[in-house]
Order: structure tokens, then C-alpha cells, then sequence
């Protein structure tokens, strides 16, 4: 064979096989991208939002001194079960009963001098009666100027007697005040509940908490006969919460049980975040409280303790369903129901699903619902059995409609291959 014979067939072959791995390599990419295939079914679900608070009694009282004092008897301790009326702090009264008695001496002294006036004005009226009877018999008996210096006295004594009237008033609510100031020292309980909290010990010195609540408080009562649970709900979520929605609660303190409970409150105004609160501008973390009351909560339960409140706002018995992470966004063209020609040109971006069909991925809007765990109801654009892509999140979000895609190789996948 000559050595162009020999050249054109080695040439040939190496062309071809050029061309067998161009081919092979082309029908190696037209396989298409490799996804999560999951088909459209009917499922139950349950919608809930979950929100993080803590634990709350139905009330607490903070008890706080009104007066100044050395706290001389504290009987009680944290925990202590105590009844309306029991005792809880007493402040040494011994400045107090001083004032009580400095107020009755006050009182006594003013009630003789009001009755010294009482007889001084008495005793004036008598003198111009007499001088009016003497001017009625005989007006050259008592002169003009007798007859007024009569009248004069008796007004002037009857405003002595008015001005110690008032004193004696002032010195009564004086002794009032004195003796509300020394019921004050003995502090007893508004309510009947448990001591949550004491925050003094005897002989400290309490003092009214005018400026500063954490001051002035000396110990907390609280209710324990309802427990809440008080959680912060996000804006967007609190929409979907009504009164009497069923809720599970879990209490880190008790890991392994789960309580039940009912929304029994929704706040109408908003809270700010601390955050947002400091920030004049930019977005702010809107919130708003919402109180959930456990139907039986542990006979061991505290205030505070962290508590995750999960309630169930809508249920759905054997409706269409598709996962959440399936669900995108893309633009697309509107379906007409005019009978005038479509306007292509005209996009608009739509929810919907990449539904798989021979092979390939197209874009289809969908209308959902309520939102499971992990799945969402279908209300419109699917039927049962509908071949969708279900994921990689990360692939649904670059894939293009009409793409071709094939099913991802699972482990017992691999294991069948020859």
C-alpha cells in the first residue's frame, strides 16, 4: 500500500473516531439536568405558625413599699404558698407611730382651741344682744360706737371659731395621713398565689420605687392557677391567627412532653424589636403578642421559663399537594380568554411548577393554598399524578422552561447498574 493510501486510511479512522466521541458526547448532553422527580398526590395538611416566648402566670404582683424604712420581719421565701391577706414584709413603724402620736396631740391641741373659740364667739354674741336690747328700750344707753365695737367683737370671735373648725379638720387628716403612713408598714398579700420572686432580706432598707420599678420592688406574687404562654408573632404570621386556635406547646425545661393550649389573646398594637426600636430608619422588625393559656400545665412549672408555642391556624383532609420547595417564580405569558390574538409581548411573573413531560421541564403557574410542613395545597393547575420537579432548590432556581432534565440517581440507582 502507498503511503498516501496509508495516510487517507489512517486519516479515516481517526475521523471517525473523532466523530464517535463528538456523537457520544453530544448525547451524553442531551441527557438533560439531573432532578429530585416527584408525582402531584393528595395529602392531609395542617398550617401553623411557630413563634418563641416564655412562660407567664395569668397575674403577678410586684409588691413594692410606698414608705422608707428598715425591713425589721420577711416570714416568707421563694416558692412559699401564701393567701390573700397573709403577711409579707413589716417595715420598723417606729418613726411612723411618732407621727401617729405627734398628729393626735396635734388634734387634741386643736379641738380645745376650737372650743375656747366656740365660747369666745358665744360669749360675744351674748354682748351685742344685750346692746340691741338696751338701744331698743333706750337709745341714749348705748351709743353708736358701743353698739359697733359690740358688733365688731362678735364677728371677729365667730371668725376665730370658723378658722379653728379648720384646724381641727387639718389636724384630723393630718392624723390620717399619719396612720395611713403607719398601716403601710405591714405589706400583705393582694392575692392568693406562690412568692415568685423576693429581691430584699431583712434588715435592708426599702424604699418606693418613685423613679425606678427594680428599686423599689421587694417581692413578686403570682397566680399560678392558669399558665401562659406568651409568645412574639411575626407581622406576616399574626394575620393568620384567631381566637381558640389549638396549639402544641413545648417547655425546654421539659424536653419530652409536649402541653396543649388555646390562643386566648391577640394584641392589637405591635411591639418593636429592641433593635428596630433604636434605629430611626431602615426596616423594623414588627411583632405582636399573643398569649396562649395551657390546658394542663406541670404542677412544677416557673414565670420564664423559654417555651416554643406551635398553633394550628388551617387543616386540609386529602387535598392535592406539591412541596414547598418546588414551587418558583417565572415569568410568564398570560393565557387570554378573549377571542382577539394574544399579546406575547406582554409577561407577567407567576407562581408555578416545572411539570415534566417526555423528558423535558415546562413551566406551569399554579394557584396554592395553605402551607404544610412541607407541602403546599394545590387549588389550581395540577392533577393527581402530574410528573413535577421537586428539587434541588439550588437547580429549580436555574432551570429554564423546556429544559430537558432526567431523574436523579439514587444509591440503589448506582447499585443496578451493570
Amino acid at each position: 500500500m502507498s503511503r498516501r493510501n496509508k495516510f487517507l486510511v489512517t486519516g479515516g479512522v481517526l475521523a471517525a473516531l473523532v466523530g464517535a466521541v463528538v456523537v457520544g458526547t453530544a448525547a451524553r448532553g442531551d441527557r438533560g439536568t439531573e432532578v429530585r422527580l416527584e408525582a402531584v398526590a393528595t395529602r392531609s395538611l395542617v398550617a401553623t405558625v411557630t413563634a418563641s416566648g416564655r412562660i407567664t402566670p395569668k397575674s403577678a404582683v410586684d409588691i413594692s413599699s410606698d414608705i422608707t424604712g428598715r425591713i425589721v420581719s420577711l416570714p416568707v421565701n421563694e416558692g412559699d404558698r401564701v393567701r390573700r391577706g397573709d403577711l409579707l414584709v413589716r417595715i420598723d413603724p417606729s418613726q411612723y407611730e411618732a407621727a401617729v402620736a405627734r398628729a393626735q396631740a396635734l388634734l387634741s391641741s386643736s379641738e380645745a382651741s376650737a372650743l375656747q373659740a366656740r365660747a369666745n364667739r358665744d360669749q360675744a354674741r351674748r354682748a351685742l344682744d344685750r346692746a340691741l336690747a338696751l338701744r331698743r328700750t333706750d337709745s341714749v344707753l348705748v351709743s353708736n360706737e358701743q353698739l359697733e365695737q359690740a358688733q365688731t367683737s362678735f364677728e371677729v370671735a365667730e371668725a376665730l371659731a370658723v378658722s379653728a373648725e379648720h384646724q381641727v379638720e387639718q389636724a384630723r387628716a393630718g392624723l390620717r395621713e399619719a396612720r395611713d403612713q403607719l398601716a403601710k408598714t405591714v405589706l400583705r398579700s393582694p392575692i392568693d398565689g406562690q412568692v415568685t420572686r423576693v429581691a430584699v432580706e431583712e434588715g435592708e432598707v426599702a424604699v418606693p420605687g418613685t423613679f425606678s420599678r427594680e428599686t423599689g420592688l421587694l417581692l413578686t406574687v403570682s397566680d399560678l392557677s392558669v399558665i401562659l404562654v406568651k409568645v412574639q408573632v411575626d407581622e406576616t404570621d399574626v394575620v393568620r391567627l384567631h381566637l381558640g386556635d389549638s396549639a402544641d406547646v413545648t417547655i425546654d425545661a421539659f424536653p419530652d412532653t409536649t402541653f396543649s393550649g388555646r390562643v386566648t389573646k391577640i394584641s392589637q398594637s405591635a411591639i418593636l424589636a429592641a433593635s428596630a426600636a433604636a434605629s430611626a430608619t431602615g426596616d423594623r422588625a414588627v411583632d405582636y403578642d399573643v398569649e396562649i393559656t395551657l390546658d394542663n400545665p406541670p404542677p412544677d412549672i416557673r414565670p420564664d421559663l423559654s417555651a416554643t408555642a406551635k398553633a394550628v391556624t388551617a387543616t386540609r383532609d386529602s387535598v392535592l399537594s406539591i412541596p414547598i420547595i418546588a414551587l418558583t417564580v417565572r415569568e410568564h405569558t398570560p393565557i387570554s380568554t378573549e377571542t382577539m390574538p394574544q399579546d406575547t409581548t406582554k409577561k407577567d411573573e407567576s407562581e408555578g411548577v416545572f411539570v415534566v413531560d417526555d423528558g423535558k421541564a415546562q413551566f406551569r403557574p399554579v394557584k396554592v393554598g395553605i402551607a404544610g410542613e412541607e407541602y403546599f395545597e394545590v387549588l389550581e393547575g395540577l392533577r393527581a399524578g402530574d410528573t413535577i420537579v421537586a428539587g434541588p432548590y439550588q437547580t429549580i432556581r436555574d432551570l429554564k422552561d423546556s429544559s430537558r432534565v432526567r431523574a436523579m440517581r439514587t444509591p440503589a440507582t448506582e447499585q443496578r447498574r451493570p
